[in-house]
């Protein structure tokens, strides 16, 4: 969505309904692939059904739930405990397939990047008063740059589960093998296509398993080096309608 699709102030394009209508003459379907929850992408795409949400812990097809991926208590547990050990300002998003849990007391420029991703949000006075049950994504939110702050404690802290650096300023954890690129191929398969007939389209590196599982993978050119390695084409930048100049080619090839 953001550096892939969205323009440089995180709206649509304006021939997306065009992109539609040509997808569907074709016989294709547009998917929307984000870490942005459910509730967020229903609203943004009223008059689509089909979604990869959470970064693949959530999906959905013909408007119905056919799969979320609860993260393991004991990793939670463990990924809640290094978060809370990082001492760059940060604030941590408790995912459930139905809401977000955060802290009423995060600073005017969380809520503000909060408001982008996630529509449906349950403010509380203490996160630790939220369970470690049904939670399908953690998220992590640092100004200052998710790369450099988070990750790693992160990382260490949950080693055999995804963690993905999703943006400059955000991280997010999921369950081990759960991913876009696993949500993807999901999806090809209740859908009776190859996944080599798929096109996939990214520019972080939480986009690195769906270009990875795709059958045409396409980076765009303002995406992470780690993308570009594994593109097959390079696209405009989300900023020059990159996604629509090549999804166009490959509809016409």
């Amino acid at each position: 969505m953001d550096g892939t699709l969205l323009d440089a102030h995180g709206q649509l394009p304006a021939d997306f309904p065009e992109l539609q209508k040509l997808a569907a003459e074709h016989h294709c379907e547009l998917v929307p692939a984000s870490g942005r929850q459910l509730a967020t992408l229903n609203d943004m795409f009223p008059h689509i059904d089909t979604f990869i949400a959470e970064n693949g812990s959530v999906v959905m097809r013909g408007g119905e739930i056919i799969a979320t991926f609860p993260i393991a208590e004991e990793t939670v547990r463990a990924a809640r405990a290094a978060a809370n050990s990082i001492t760059e300002p940060h604030t941590t998003v408790l995912c459930t397939p139905e809401t977000a849990f955060v802290s009423d007391d995060v600073s005017g420029t969380a809520r503000a990047e909060l408001s982008k991703y996630y529509k449906a949000v349950t403010w509380v006075p203490e996160l630790s008063s939220v369970p470690d049950s049904d939670i399908i994504k953690i998220a992590i939110f640092c100004e200052s740059g998710s790369e450099a702050h988070v990750y790693e404690p992160i990382r260490q802290a949950v080693p055999d589960d995804n963690v993905a650096v999703s943006g400059k300023v955000w991280l997010d954890v999921m369950a081990r093998g759960v991913d876009k690129g696993a949500a993807l191929t999901k999806l090809a398969e209740l859908a009776e296509v190859p996944i080599a007939a798929t096109a996939a389209f990214g520019d972080y590196l939480n986009d690195l398993e769906m270009l990875q599982a795709a059958g045409t993978a396409v980076a765009m050119e303002n995406a992470h080096p780690q993308l570009k390695e594994v593109a097959d084409i390079i696209a405009p930048a989300n900023t020059d309608n990159g996604v629509s100049v090549v999804l166009r080619k490959l509809l016409s090839s």
